[in-house]
């Protein structure tokens, strides 16, 4: 066994080094889960118009007792491309639902909605057309 001063101080400051880690980590009083909702609708089956209102809808069966962040927030997303605004935020995550309102800038195409909180998840992929007068 190698118990030359060098070691040993190696060895100790080896110690001092996970020791300060161990305090660093955050300490909770209560645990929260991440919670990531299903999102129920859109499916790919609906078909949304720019300018329009609209429901989302979430399955809120699984909801753990203490969720990391309550509030949420939509957004479209078109591809890998989310975009920076939210269609809708402030709403509580145990709603289950939210109506909101596809801007009048949206390009027509393909898109899925995006549940912001404790966690991010998308919808299907749906079209969201240009509206008919």
């Amino acid at each position: 066994m190698n118990t030359s001063p060098r070691a040993l101080l190696t060895s100790f400051f080896m110690l001092l080094a996970l020791l300060s880690c161990a305090l660093s980590a955050p300490v909770s009083p209560v645990m929260r889960d991440v919670w990531v909702p299903k999102i129920i609708s859109p499916t790919s089956d609906s078909i949304w118009t720019v300018g329009g209102t609209f429901l989302v809808t979430w399955d809120t069966s699984s909801e753990p007792s203490q969720v990391t962040n309550p509030t949420g927030q939509i957004y479209l997303r078109q591809g890998d491309a989310t975009q920076s605004n939210p269609i809708k935020s402030g709403f509580a995550l145990s709603d289950g639902q939210v109506s909101v309102t596809v801007p009048e800038d949206t390009t027509p195409g393909m898109w899925m909605v995006v549940l912001f909180g404790d966690s991010g998840n998308w919808s299907d992929e749906f079209p969201i057309d240009v509206a008919t007068s």
